[in-house]
């Protein structure tokens, strides 16, 4: 059988696959040997059968395909080789009808989906209703019962999706030049070329000096004649100009690294930052601000009027306040009634200024100490908390007098992730950093190298310390006074004391154990299993002493539980505390009301414990972001601060337990994550992950009461 196209093309499909006769085909299974037949004449087989169901062929192609069918053996798969049949002419021009057909599919896998195990006890009912769901949608086409109908459904939320390109940040550059310098610059190349060309002369013969010397001669007898001394002044101020220069090249690097020198380049920069800072710092220290005498008479009307109202204000309060001296009612509340909504100014957070500098510039800051004895110095630890994005760390320590770079830069191979300064040896700085190790610094020194580190201990942290403090505790019958002792809290489950001796070394204090947490079981609930503990110990997060006797603490975990420790007993807690579902970050003592803490965690909340009550007095939660730090007011016992990711709050419980007073939001992809309140002012430090520390006076506050608990 052949088939031709319309122009008589020959376009008859070749088989693809044509045995030899001489090959000797292996008896197979009907199982492998079906395949193999199907895989082989697969393509034929399945037309034959097509062009078998179809009607309208001849007989004698009909005839053909019984053959064929014929011919093939299920049970047992031979190939046989056709007979040739030779066409004759009247075969070559039949007309042969070929009708192409698709065959029906074959399904080879069918896995419904489902919802609801078959083994549950809903099933049934599930089974019973998707029955009748299918005779419902069987029963719906022509039945007046079922109507096609729009109805409106509830929209899901849009989502807006804002792009921003960076800033460009356009620069000015100038440069002042003065007539000096344009003079300077134009005699130093005047000199350059008088120096090349006696260079030249000193390389001639005895007959060219000679002859030189008398053209020399010639020419100043020349120029005397003449009475003109412009030239002979020009010479004598490039050879003293040339001297000069030399000379400040060949001492400029003494004088540079002159002890004398650094020590004057000191003494200039402090007064130039204490010119610009001057404002600022006065604010900070709550001193009046000093006012240029150079000001315009604008300024000065401004600045006595404004002095003037002060004063005002000043006079009507006291005036008040000694009218009110024999009432029973506070005198702040009062005043607070009689003023107007205008006259009520809120609180708020005045930024005065920020640490930081190219060098702590992208590290982010995790921890932040004051100096014990001198309030102006401040420490400040740069390190990562997560482990991806662990790097060097930093500890620095900046001082009042130059915010604009560090005192001290001490440069750590791990991140630095906690530190504190000793109150007995102010000069030490303990730093602890996220590998487990613990490094002393001594900040009089100017060399950046550790006194001591915990590389050679072998009770060493391994894991990150999270917290560390300088604790005094009494001596005892041992002897008189305090002992001060270095405790650090670390990931690995274990609350340590260091000993400072010829090396560090440590004892633990506590072992964390994970403790189950208590679930109410309800009513007809089965038992669970126990799930099993990878670890016994539970990661410790953060601690505090107890403010007045310092053999209790307070220790919050990564499970979200706080333990009340004692020193004399490192075997079980005193208490447990659980009301947070996520890692707890800080916990912190009322400095005034001794049986109150503070503790702040990853979901989303702080809450107010009393010592004696392990279920939660208060609980605050104003923004959907982790509270990394919280810090009582080291003036009143009502004001705190707490920091999460987006901003940093100030709560007043005198004024309001739902709502912060204030607040100040971080900006665009900057996260705080620690604070510190200042210890002699009115003023608050916050950290960001961007290394910068911010300065902010908390303005328009209650006055402190330490009283009020």
């Amino acid at each position: 059988l052949q088939v031709f196209d319309d122009e008589g093309k020959d376009v008859t499909p070749r088989p693809l696959f044509r045995s030899d006769p001489n090959t000797v085909v292996p008896r197979q299974g009907k199982l492998l040997a079906s395949s193999a037949y199907f895989g082989a004449t697969g393509s034929g087989f399945l037309s034959s059968f097509s062009m078998h169901q179809t009607s309208g062929v001849n007989g004698s192609l009909e005839q053909k395909r019984s053959c064929l069918l014929t011919s093939y053996n299920f049970s047992d798969v031979q190939v046989r080789q056709e007979e040739i049949k030779e066409w004759t002419k009247e075969d070559l021009g039949r007309r042969v009808d070929i009708y192409l057909t698709e065959t029906e599919t074959i399904w080879i896998l069918d896995m419904p989906s489902v919802v609801v195990s078959v083994e549950s006890e809903d099933a049934g009912r599930v089974l019973e209703q998707n029955r009748i769901y299918v005779d419902i949608c069987k029963n719906r086409p022509g039945n007046d019962r079922f109507v096609e109908k729009m109805m409106q459904t509830i929209n899901g939320a849009a989502k807006n999706k804002e792009v921003q390109c960076d800033k460009i940040i356009m620069e000015d550059k100038g440069m002042l030049v003065t007539s000096w310098d344009l003079y300077d610059s134009f005699n130093v190349s005047e000199i350059e070329p008088t120096s090349k060309a006696e260079g030249s002369r000193a390389t001639t013969g005895k007959s060219s000096k000679s002859h030189t010397a008398k053209e020399h001669n010639q020419t100043m007898l020349v120029s005397s004649n003449r009475g003109s001394t412009t030239s002979s002044l020009m010479i004598s101020e490039s050879a003293v100009l040339a001297r000069i220069h030399e000379e400040e090249e060949c001492h400029s690097e003494a004088i540079l690294t002159s002890e004398n020198f650094q020590q004057n380049l000191f003494f200039m920069e402090r007064i130039l930052m204490e010119n610009i800072f001057q404002p600022k710092l006065a604010a900070y220290r709550q001193f009046p601000v000093l006012i240029d005498p150079d000001v315009t008479s604008d300024m000065s009307g401004t600045v006595a009027a404004v002095k003037e109202a002060k004063q005002e204000e000043h006079d009507k309060e006291k005036k008040d306040k000694e009218e009110q001296k024999d009432a029973f009612v506070d005198p702040s509340i009062l005043s607070d009634l009689n003023k107007t909504p205008e006259e009520i100014v809120p609180p708020r957070l005045e930024w005065l200024w920020s640490y930081i500098c190219d060098l702590t510039n992208g590290h982010s800051v995790s921890s932040m100490a004051w100096s014990k004895v001198n309030p102006d110095l401040l420490a400040v630890g740069y390190g990562a908390f997560d482990c991806k994005e662990q790097k060097k760390g930093l500890a620095c320590c900046w001082s009042l007098k130059n915010p604009m770079w560090p005192e001290r830069i001490f440069r750590c191979e791990h991140g630095v992730t906690a530190l504190d300064f000793s109150m007995a040896s102010p000069n030490l700085l303990a730093v602890g950093m996220y590998d487990g190790s613990v490094t002393i610094y001594n900040v009089r020194s100017c060399n950046d190298t550790a006194l001591l580190d915990s590389s050679e201990s072998s009770n060493k942290h391994t894991g990150p310390v999270w917290q560390m403090r300088w604790v005094e505790q009494d001596r005892g019958a041992t002897g008189d006074g305090k002992k001060e002792r270095l405790i650090c809290i670390s990931a690995d489950g274990r609350i340590t004391e260091w000993f400072i001796q010829k090396r560090l070394d440590c004892t633990d204090l506590m072992k964390i154990k994970r403790t189950e947490s208590e679930k109410k079981k309800l009513p007809g609930e089965k038992e669970r299993k126990r799930e099993a503990l990878i670890s016994q110990q539970a990661a410790g997060m953060c601690f505090d002493f107890h403010p007045k006797d310092t053999n209790f603490y307070l220790a919050g975990t990564e499970e979200g539980h706080i333990h009340k420790c004692s020193c004399s007993c490192n075997e079980q807690f005193l208490e447990t505390y659980r009301g947070h579902k996520g890692p707890v970050y800080k916990v912190a003592w009322n400095p005034f009301s001794t049986d109150m803490f503070l503790s702040c965690s990853a979901d989303w909340s702080i809450i107010l414990w009393h010592q004696d009550s392990q279920t939660p007095i208060l609980t605050f939660s104003s923004a959907t972001a982790f509270v990394h730090d919280v810090m009582w007011s080291p003036k009143s016992a009502c004001i705190f601060a707490a920091v999460n990711e987006s901003r940093v709050e100030i709560w007043d419980l005198s004024a309001s337990i739902l709502n912060p007073v204030t607040s100040c939001f971080a900006n665009p992809r900057v996260k705080f994550t620690s604070v510190l309140f200042a210890e002699n002012t009115n003023c608050l430090l916050v950290g960001d992950s961007k290394g910068e520390v911010s300065v902010f006076e908390l303005q328009n506050l209650a006055a402190p009461n330490n009283n009020k608990v």
